[in-house]
Protein backbone atom coordinates (compact mmCIF):
# COMPACT_ATOMS: atom_id res chain seq x y z
CA UNK A 1 0.00 0.00 0.00
CA UNK A 2 2.58 2.38 0.39
CA UNK A 3 4.51 1.55 -2.23
CA UNK A 4 1.07 2.45 -4.05
CA UNK A 5 0.90 5.94 -2.10
CA UNK A 6 4.58 6.69 -2.77
CA UNK A 7 4.42 5.76 -6.60
CA UNK A 8 0.76 7.91 -7.35
CA UNK A 9 2.28 11.11 -5.23
CA UNK A 10 5.49 10.42 -7.48
CA UNK A 11 3.60 10.80 -10.46
CA UNK A 12 1.23 13.56 -9.15
CA UNK A 13 4.48 15.38 -8.05
CA UNK A 14 6.09 14.73 -11.67
CA UNK A 15 3.61 16.26 -13.58
CA UNK A 16 2.64 19.65 -11.42
CA UNK A 17 6.48 20.03 -11.07
CA UNK A 18 6.60 19.56 -15.73
CA UNK A 19 3.84 21.77 -16.05
CA UNK A 20 5.09 24.31 -13.76
CA UNK A 21 8.39 24.38 -16.17
CA UNK A 22 8.74 27.83 -17.95
CA UNK A 23 9.13 27.74 -21.76
CA UNK A 24 12.13 30.73 -21.84
CA UNK A 25 14.23 32.63 -19.35
CA UNK A 26 11.52 35.72 -18.92
CA UNK A 27 8.38 33.21 -18.04
CA UNK A 28 10.78 31.93 -15.23
CA UNK A 29 10.44 34.83 -13.02
CA UNK A 30 6.39 34.22 -13.36
CA UNK A 31 6.02 30.73 -12.92
CA UNK A 32 3.62 29.32 -10.32
CA UNK A 33 4.71 27.73 -7.31
CA UNK A 34 3.14 24.44 -6.64
CA UNK A 35 1.45 23.87 -3.13
CA UNK A 36 2.83 22.34 -0.41
CA UNK A 37 2.07 18.70 0.08
CA UNK A 38 -0.93 17.42 2.15
CA UNK A 39 -0.17 14.98 4.63
CA UNK A 40 -3.39 12.68 4.42
CA UNK A 41 -2.00 9.93 6.43
CA UNK A 42 0.91 9.17 8.47
CA UNK A 43 1.45 6.01 10.24
CA UNK A 44 5.43 6.42 10.92
CA UNK A 45 8.26 4.82 9.38
CA UNK A 46 10.88 6.45 7.33
CA UNK A 47 10.80 9.89 5.78
CA UNK A 48 10.41 9.98 2.07
CA UNK A 49 11.68 13.21 1.93
CA UNK A 50 15.10 12.22 0.69
CA UNK A 51 13.40 11.20 -2.40
CA UNK A 52 11.41 14.30 -3.13
CA UNK A 53 14.14 16.97 -2.53
CA UNK A 54 15.40 16.48 -6.23
CA UNK A 55 12.03 16.99 -7.58
CA UNK A 56 11.69 20.44 -5.56
CA UNK A 57 13.49 22.87 -7.61
CA UNK A 58 12.00 26.18 -5.98
CA UNK A 59 13.27 25.40 -2.78
CA UNK A 60 16.82 23.94 -3.78
CA UNK A 61 18.40 26.80 -5.45
CA UNK A 62 21.03 25.18 -7.72
CA UNK A 63 20.00 21.97 -8.90
CA UNK A 64 22.71 19.20 -8.01
CA UNK A 65 22.37 15.99 -9.86
CA UNK A 66 21.49 12.98 -8.10
CA UNK A 67 23.91 10.20 -6.98
CA UNK A 68 22.74 7.15 -9.19
CA UNK A 69 21.17 4.32 -7.45
CA UNK A 70 22.60 1.03 -8.66
CA UNK A 71 20.33 -1.13 -10.12
CA UNK A 72 20.98 -5.06 -9.15
CA UNK A 73 19.93 -6.74 -13.04
CA UNK A 74 18.22 -9.81 -13.16
CA UNK A 75 17.24 -11.97 -16.30
CA UNK A 76 14.20 -14.51 -14.88
CA UNK A 77 11.80 -14.15 -12.23
CA UNK A 78 13.47 -16.96 -10.36
CA UNK A 79 16.90 -14.72 -9.89
CA UNK A 80 14.87 -11.77 -9.02
CA UNK A 81 13.27 -14.15 -6.09
CA UNK A 82 16.70 -15.02 -5.13
CA UNK A 83 17.88 -11.67 -5.27
CA UNK A 84 15.41 -10.80 -2.82
CA UNK A 85 16.44 -13.74 -0.21
CA UNK A 86 17.58 -14.60 2.59
CA UNK A 87 14.29 -13.21 4.04
CA UNK A 88 14.14 -12.57 8.27
CA UNK A 89 11.39 -11.70 10.48
CA UNK A 90 12.85 -10.59 13.74
CA UNK A 91 9.53 -9.62 15.46
CA UNK A 92 8.20 -13.30 14.55
CA UNK A 93 9.49 -16.75 16.01
CA UNK A 94 8.08 -20.57 15.90
CA UNK A 95 5.61 -21.23 18.08
CA UNK A 96 2.31 -21.42 19.40
CA UNK A 97 -0.20 -17.89 18.22
CA UNK A 98 -2.90 -17.80 20.39
CA UNK A 99 -6.36 -18.19 18.71
CA UNK A 100 -8.23 -15.27 18.54
CA UNK A 101 -11.00 -12.38 16.51
CA UNK A 102 -9.83 -9.86 14.43
CA UNK A 103 -12.16 -7.35 12.37
CA UNK A 104 -10.43 -7.05 8.98
CA UNK A 105 -12.74 -6.55 6.05
CA UNK A 106 -11.88 -7.59 2.80
CA UNK A 107 -8.53 -9.19 4.02
CA UNK A 108 -8.15 -12.18 1.45
CA UNK A 109 -6.83 -15.28 3.67
CA UNK A 110 -3.20 -15.56 4.25
CA UNK A 111 -0.76 -17.93 6.21
CA UNK A 112 2.33 -17.30 7.91
CA UNK A 113 5.09 -20.02 7.43
CA UNK A 114 8.98 -20.48 7.56
CA UNK A 115 12.02 -22.74 6.77
CA UNK A 116 11.54 -25.00 9.99
CA UNK A 117 10.59 -28.21 11.07
CA UNK A 118 7.05 -26.69 12.88
CA UNK A 119 5.80 -24.73 9.28
CA UNK A 120 6.70 -27.76 7.23
CA UNK A 121 4.54 -30.18 9.55
CA UNK A 122 1.67 -27.11 9.56
CA UNK A 123 1.93 -26.82 5.91
CA UNK A 124 1.62 -30.77 5.37
CA UNK A 125 -1.69 -30.69 7.90
CA UNK A 126 -3.58 -28.06 6.22
CA UNK A 127 -2.91 -28.01 2.89
CA UNK A 128 -6.24 -28.65 1.50
CA UNK A 129 -7.95 -25.77 3.28
CA UNK A 130 -5.50 -23.76 2.78
CA UNK A 131 -6.22 -24.15 -0.99
CA UNK A 132 -10.25 -24.61 -0.44
CA UNK A 133 -9.32 -20.97 1.20
CA UNK A 134 -7.38 -19.69 -1.84
CA UNK A 135 -4.93 -18.83 0.71
CA UNK A 136 -1.91 -16.95 -0.05
CA UNK A 137 1.91 -17.88 1.66
CA UNK A 138 3.75 -15.52 3.00
CA UNK A 139 7.30 -17.34 3.81
CA UNK A 140 9.12 -14.90 6.37
CA UNK A 141 11.98 -16.99 7.56
CA UNK A 142 13.77 -18.58 4.34
CA UNK A 143 17.91 -18.25 3.82
CA UNK A 144 18.26 -19.84 0.39
CA UNK A 145 16.22 -20.35 -2.94
CA UNK A 146 16.68 -24.40 -2.15
CA UNK A 147 14.90 -24.37 1.05
CA UNK A 148 12.14 -21.57 -0.48
CA UNK A 149 11.32 -24.66 -3.08
CA UNK A 150 11.88 -27.58 -0.64
CA UNK A 151 8.72 -25.74 0.90
CA UNK A 152 6.87 -24.87 -2.29
CA UNK A 153 7.02 -28.94 -2.98
CA UNK A 154 5.49 -29.45 0.09
CA UNK A 155 2.64 -27.01 -0.92
CA UNK A 156 1.64 -27.73 -4.61
CA UNK A 157 -1.07 -25.23 -6.22
CA UNK A 158 -0.54 -22.66 -3.16
CA UNK A 159 1.28 -19.62 -3.52
CA UNK A 160 4.19 -19.20 -1.44
CA UNK A 161 6.13 -16.20 -1.56
CA UNK A 162 9.37 -14.85 0.44
CA UNK A 163 8.37 -11.44 2.17
CA UNK A 164 9.49 -10.24 5.67
CA UNK A 165 6.43 -10.53 8.16
CA UNK A 166 7.92 -7.76 10.56
CA UNK A 167 5.27 -4.75 9.76
CA UNK A 168 1.74 -7.36 9.54
CA UNK A 169 3.37 -9.25 13.22
CA UNK A 170 3.61 -5.64 14.65
CA UNK A 171 0.17 -4.10 13.20
CA UNK A 172 -1.48 -7.57 14.02
CA UNK A 173 0.09 -8.35 17.31
CA UNK A 174 1.70 -11.49 15.78
CA UNK A 175 4.94 -12.99 17.62
CA UNK A 176 4.84 -17.25 16.13
CA UNK A 177 4.27 -18.37 13.42
CA UNK A 178 3.12 -20.81 11.58
CA UNK A 179 -0.38 -19.19 11.31
CA UNK A 180 -3.51 -18.03 9.69
CA UNK A 181 -4.95 -14.84 8.93
CA UNK A 182 -8.25 -14.86 7.53
CA UNK A 183 -10.77 -11.22 7.59
CA UNK A 184 -12.56 -12.59 10.81
CA UNK A 185 -9.32 -14.32 12.54
CA UNK A 186 -5.53 -15.52 13.03
CA UNK A 187 -5.56 -19.20 14.01
CA UNK A 188 -2.84 -21.54 14.61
Amino acid sequence: MKHILFAATLGLLSATIATAQPANAQSRKAAPVSPPLVVVEDRGGVSALPYYQPLNPQDAGPAQPAAPVPTPRVGTPGEAEAAMLPVRSARLSPGDEPRRVIRAPGLMPLFLVGDDDRSRAWLRQRRAALQELRAVGLVINVATPQALTALRRLAPGLTLSPVSGDDLAQRLGIRHYPVLITATGIEP
